[in-house]
């Protein structure tokens, strides 16, 4: 049960950011400490990609798990309450996220995402993400 009624947990949720979230922020923070530069958000890429290499024709995503529905992931699960709701949000922001990488790839980009569990390996994603931009 909500402790929350719905129309706070509703204005609670809508302050939810999309751009400049802590995970984005500390991957940029490390990818920057990496010697490497990169755009954000570019409007003109489908699905405004966090992290832009364009001269790589590279793209990073950082995504919530639970917004976009991490498999296997403690923090990808589904509330209790009003499960009907957010499993259809969560399927309908993952098929949007198939569809951005699937029309990206075919412009010729290639694409990462970070999951937001990952950032507590930080050694492993910068290596990770070393290897993806170092990458041909």
């Amino acid at each position: 049960m909500d402790r929350l009624t719905p129309e706070r947990r509703s204005w609670l949720m809508s302050r939810v950011g999309s751009k400049n979230t802590k995970p984005e922020l500390v991957v940029r923070r490390l990818v920057f400490s990496m010697g490497y530069r990169y755009r954000l958000h570019s409007k003109h890429l489908p699905g405004s990609p966090d992290l832009v290499f364009l001269g790589r024709k590279k793209v990073v995503f950082v995504n919530g798990c639970f917004w976009h529905g991490h498999p296997g992931c403690r923090y990808g699960r589904l509330p209790k309450s009003r499960v009907e709701f957010w499993q259809a949000k969560i399927d309908r922001n993952r098929a949007r996220d198939r569809e951005n990488i699937a029309s990206l790839e075919a412009d010729g980009w290639r694409v990462l995402t970070v999951w937001q569990c990952e950032l507590k390996d930080i050694e492993t994603l910068a290596n990770r993400l070393n290897e993806f931009i170092q990458s041909e």
